[in-house]
């Protein structure tokens, strides 16, 4: 099914695919055979134990890495062979697992530097802080829809993790991404600041697509429509949380006795 019959049909389009998507180091096969569908307006979850190939997946998106084998589209476009920065600013965005804001900028100053590229600023080094005064409306409207108002002119240092993690979210928006990646956004977080960046993501995703790797199991099954299961590099196992929580593979290769 095309992705504009899919639309037709009422069923979100298909945003980013991966077909037959391969990955090897040497003699060593990191990442083998993985189809995937990530969705527009739903929130995809990449699950597995460590060494599952969850990461490599992700670079070979992004394009960090360059498959062996297989296709990536975004968007409908090939970019199997595209360059990182091409395929950023075709909408395909990533966070990393570490944060990673400037620390000694206030919040709003963060939200306004990651703005200067969409807004054909990010080459003009040269122009003096206030050149950014122009971005400030626009800034404070992303810094709202994460609830950071209150710590707009705070020190991005002084934030607690969990809010690093939040603004680290607001400026990776303000790249205007069609497709997120988010690895591992909880890790770290005590238990408040995950509800409150469950409910972020949540409603980023009514915009976007976001495909997440992430650890915390009862974030996966009360956060995303769709989980993929990797183990060796391969797809074990996918389909909506119960379904695959309720696999026997997937209990034994990753969730345990806990959730037997």
């Amino acid at each position: 099914m095309t992705a504009a019959s899919s639309e037709q049909n009422g069923a979100p389009r298909v945003v980013l695919s991966a077909r037959g998507l391969r990955r090897d180091f040497g003699g060593f096969t990191a990442v083998n055979n993985v189809n995937l569908d990530v969705h527009h307006a739903r929130v995809h979850a990449l699950i597995g134990p460590n060494g599952a190939g969850k990461t490599t997946v992700f670079n070979l998106l992004t394009k960090f890495l360059r498959p062996t084998d297989g296709t990536i589209t975004l968007l409908g476009e090939d970019i199997t062979r595209m360059a990182p920065d091409k395929v950023a600013r075709m909408g395909l965005v990533r966070s990393f697992q570490i944060s990673a804001v400037f620390p000694h900028m206030s919040v709003l100053d963060n939200v306004r530097v990651a703005l200067q590229r969409p807004h054909g600023l990010a080459t003009q080094f040269w122009k003096p802080m206030s050149a950014l005064d122009g971005l400030t409306a626009k800034a404070d409207q992303l810094i709202r829809s994460v609830g950071l108002d209150r710590e707009r002119n705070a020190i991005a240092a002084d934030l607690s993790y969990g809010r690093k993690r939040v603004l680290e979210i607001a400026t990776t928006l303000a790249l205007d991404p069609k497709v997120l990646l988010l690895d591992e956004p909880m890790a770290g977080m005590g238990h408040e600041d995950v509800g409150m960046v469950a409910e972020i993501i949540r409603e980023v995703a009514r915009e976007r697509a976001v495909l997440m790797v992430e650890h915390n199991l009862s974030v996966v099954s009360t956060l995303c429509h769709h989980v993929t299961v990797l183990q060796r590099g391969e797809i074990l196992a996918e389909g909506d949380y119960a379904k695959v929580s309720a696999d026997p593979r997937v209990r034994t290769a990753y969730m345990g006795t806990e959730e037997a």
